[in-house]
């Protein structure tokens, strides 16, 4: 297929994930094997692809085991169950994507890198926690989970209500060279799954982990920007991005300039927990150097990287 050369996908949780199913490892591998076949032309192609996913839904859940199991086995902390995440979530990808390139008789690998994305101690996140994580529930249910469990839940978007934690903004990729060479090398790479697993440099050069999840399109574009790639594609389970949404007169985007879409996050049109996150990365990614952010559904991933669908955004 054509040549695209370098681009960098983001594939949301709630696109990998079922949101409003229980979540069975059958269920996570069928979506595994629908992302495979989606992304195949892509995969297909010959690019330097880098691919990273978001964990919301899968980390809700191992929070929310190691709550109700609290008295018989210790507790994780956040940035392990992250990384517990990161790497389930990149088994069932990576197996799933050279399984859909085998069926047509192509061999290239797919690689899944441990990522760990550094974070300012000193980050306002950690004081203001908005970040929602895990699974939808109804008002009167997360009244009682907050008393019960000490969990701060907010209402997601009309959606329902999530736990909320705190998502400070990414610094720095860990070994982000390392990426760049796997990409290189013409493996797939998957990295940066969550937003990274989020850990705190000390003065000596160490490490640690710390509470929190980093947001996974801002992770993204960071990581986009830092190796230098053209285009930037976020994919979620909505087919682009509208204004004045849920109302009557709600209308979706389709070819954007960036001077416009930063005007319309002035005025509001997006929100925190949902699509303002994905905004606020397109728009930095492409006001850092990126040409091109597109935002699609997970099923027009090969449409809209040809420019035919989606919401694209250009300088």
């Amino acid at each position: 297929m054509a040549k695209t050369d370098r681009v960098l996908i983001a594939v949301g949780g709630n696109a990998i994930h079922p949101t409003r199913r229980p979540g069975t490892v059958e269920q996570q591998i069928e979506f595994a094997v629908k992302t495979g076949n989606a992304l195949l032309p892509i995969l297909e192609m010959d690019n330097q692809l880098i691919i990273t996913h978001g964990n919301g839904p899968v980390v809700g859940k191992i929070l929310m085991r190691q709550i109700l199991s609290r008295d018989t086995v210790p507790p994780m902390s956040m940035d392990v169950c992250v990384a517990h995440s990161q790497g389930g979530i990149a088994y069932l990808l990576m197996q799933n994507l050279e399984n859909a390139l085998r069926s047509v008789g192509n061999q290239r690998h797919v690689v899944c890198l441990l990522t760990q994305v550094e974070v300012d101690r000193d980050d306002p996140a950690f004081s203001h926690p908005t970040k929602p994580v895990g699974a939808f529930y109804s008002e009167s249910d997360a009244r009682d989970i907050e008393k019960k469990l000490g969990w701060t839940m907010h209402e997601d978007s009309g959606r329902g209500w999530r736990y909320v934690v705190p998502s400070p903004r990414p610094k720095h990729i860990v070994d982000i060279s390392l990426i760049e060479t796997i990409a290189q090398s013409g493996a797939v790479v998957i990295a940066g799954g969550g937003g990274g697993i989020p850990v705190i440099r000390n003065d000596d050069g160490t490490r640690h982990g710390i509470e929190a999840v980093i947001d996974k399109d801002l992770s993204s574009a960071l990581m986009a920007n830092v190796l230098g790639i053209d285009t930037l594609m976020i994919l979620t389970a909505v087919d682009k991005v509208y204004i004045n949404f849920g109302q009557a007169n709600q209308r979706g985007l389709d070819a954007v300039s960036l001077d416009e879409m930063v005007q319309l996050q002035a005025d509001g049109e997006f929100a925190e927990g949902s699509m303002g996150p994905k905004i606020e990365a397109a728009i930095g990614f492409l006001q850092n150097g990126g040409k091109r952010a597109v935002i699609a559904h997970l099923d027009d991933a090969v449409a809209a990287l040809a420019g035919d669908t989606g919401t694209r955004i250009s300088r």
